[in-house]
């Protein structure tokens, strides 16, 4: 039995492989969303439907690995202290094999030190605190909109940065230890 519609053209994988790569040969700014299409061998529509502009392309699927941050914060045990919780959530979150494609670290140079993409980024981050915010506020009995909740989240993302800068900064640095030396001020500051 033969499936009906159209067939797959490509895929979120190679459409970003390929525009990583145009990316790193001519610059982020002077590749278009055509010149992406044309490499992979489809449509400027067909692009479109797996990405929604060439800001998105670097943050890969981002809504779904949201959820699966928000996967990760829910299978947190209810007696694991709060900032515990959040701590291990972000180390998790922030795992990345080795052989990913494209590479992790290139991803984030390219998310954190191109000025066309941060104003895009901005956006992001919203939606990544927001999360965290959203399990704060469930833990305690409040709103994600309160206080301590955007609180956590806003600090989360930026101890998150300061990390990710760190690691690009030395190529030598490990990411995990950069992220657990800078949420572990978070959790003491919680703790308090």
């Amino acid at each position: 039995m033969s499936s009906r519609g159209r067939p797959v053209a490509t895929s979120h994988a190679q459409i970003e492989a390929v525009a990583f790569r145009l990316f790193a040969e001519r610059g982020f700014d002077a590749v278009t969303m055509a010149d992406i299409a044309a490499e992979v061998g489809v449509g400027r529509r067909t692009l479109f439907r797996y990405f929604e502009s060439k800001n998105d392309i670097p943050w890969g699927q981002f809504d779904r690995t949201l959820d699966g941050f928000r996967a990760i914060l829910a299978e947190s045990p209810d007696d694991l202290p709060l900032a515990d919780a959040v701590q291990r959530a972000v180390l998790r979150f922030n795992e990345y094999p080795a052989d990913s494609d494209p590479p992790h670290e290139q991803r984030m140079r390219l998310i954190l030190e191109t000025p066309a993409l941060q104003a895009h980024s901005v956006l992001r981050y919203a939606d990544w605190r927001d999360v965290i915010a959203e399990y704060v506020a469930g833990r305690l009995g409040l709103q994600a909109t309160d206080t301590l909740p955007r609180t956590v989240g806003s600090v989360s993302l930026a101890l998150a940065i300061s990390a990710y800068e760190g690691w690009l900064a030395d190529p030598g640095s490990d990411l995990q230890t950069l992220l657990e030396e800078t949420m572990t001020s978070l959790r003491d500051y919680l703790a308090d």
